[in-house]
């Protein structure tokens, strides 16, 4: 059963891509626009983006298994890689279709009939859209993010061939806005596509966790360690919904192994409290050691880092007394 889910969501993407499919390619057989053509070729990979979607999100739902000790939510990386690569392909056949007609215009026909389901197969997608987008940020989805944007770049580019094509509907001589309109769209497509496909790599190549994140974590670090204590070794990167963070933490050498691990648990607890769906991991270290100082090969963010350099050699031990 679906429920409450990110997939629920994929399918309410998949029904509206199927209506609007109809709708727009009805509106291109009664009017033979290239421009509504291209149109409803967008909304052919807005289904199967949307099917992609769908499955992904079913992948990334799975949980972590001894093949995939860190869960499958990278799926989703892949879903928007390959819907960025079918939007691209689209761009290129809508703009060889425009072309053709400009070489050699045709007049149109039925364009009132035609444009009005033009829109309202928009409004479908932008409600569908806005109900996506905040079940994106709910389930902190990607991919129901990216089949949002999509859609709503599909209901801009239609407004905006709408428009065009009701100058056409007034002043036919203009006919050969359509594929000039046509054009434009498949320029707009690529720069959509082209954005998925930077963010599916960003993804993939496991980007750390954007600056604000970051000052969260450590503000949460540093709220316990007060001058006791320092860290290295921030590593941070997502996966699907889920936030992976680890570090070493540097604490006094003749602190307990009990009271170092209750340490990290409030640290943890803290981070978690404010950071949807991480998973912390944390190396205890004795500050005083000198091999405990190896930021710089382990890499990642430190203490220092924040306002200053990784401290490359534990302190200097205190100079003997000279009055003893």
């Amino acid at each position: 059963m679906i429920g409450d889910s990110p997939k629920r969501y994929a399918v309410y993407s998949i029904l509206a891509s199927i209506l609007t499919l109809v709708l727009k390619f009805g509106a291109w057989g009664l009017t033979d626009s290239v421009g509504l053509l291209s149109d409803a070729t967008e909304s052919l990979v807005n289904l199967t983006a949307a099917v992609l979607a769908l499955t992904a999100i079913t992948v990334a739902l799975r949980p972590a298994d001894n093949d995939h000790a860190y869960g499958h939510g990278k799926a989703e990386y892949f879903s928007s890689g390959i819907e960025g690569v079918l939007i691209i392909v689209a761009a290129f056949g809508i703009g060889y279709a425009a072309i053709g007609r400009f070489l050699s215009p045709q007049p149109l026909s039925n364009l009132g009939l035609g444009l009005a389901l033009a829109l309202v197969s928009s409004v479908i997608n932008f409600v569908t859209a806005r109900v996506m987008l905040r079940a994106a940020k709910r389930f902190d989805s990607i991919t129901l993010e990216a089949d949002a944007h999509h859609l709503l770049t599909d209901v801009w580019t239609s407004v905006g061939m709408v428009a065009g094509l009701a100058v056409i509907m007034v002043a036919p001589e203009w006919k050969v806005l359509d594929p000039i309109i046509a054009l434009i769209m498949a320029v707009n497509i690529v720069f959509t596509g082209v954005g998925l496909l930077k963010r599916s790599v960003s993804g993939l190549m496991d980007d750390a966790l954007p600056e604000r994140e970051l000052q969260v974590i450590a503000k949460s670090i540093q709220s316990y360690c007060g001058n006791t204590c320092t860290y290295h070794g921030l590593r941070t990167r997502k996966s699907g919904p889920k936030r992976f963070i680890d570090f070493h933490l540097l604490v006094p050498g003749d602190m307990t192994v009990t009271d170092s691990h209750d340490l990290c648990e409030l640290i943890e607890e803290l981070i978690q409290l404010k950071l949807d769906k991480a998973e912390v991991t944390i190396h205890v270290e004795p500050i005083e050691s000198a091999i405990s100082y190896d930021g710089m090969t382990v890499g990642g963010a430190c203490a220092a880092s924040m306002g200053g350099e990784c401290p490359s050699s534990a302190p200097p031990p205190p100079e003997d007394d000279p009055g003893e």
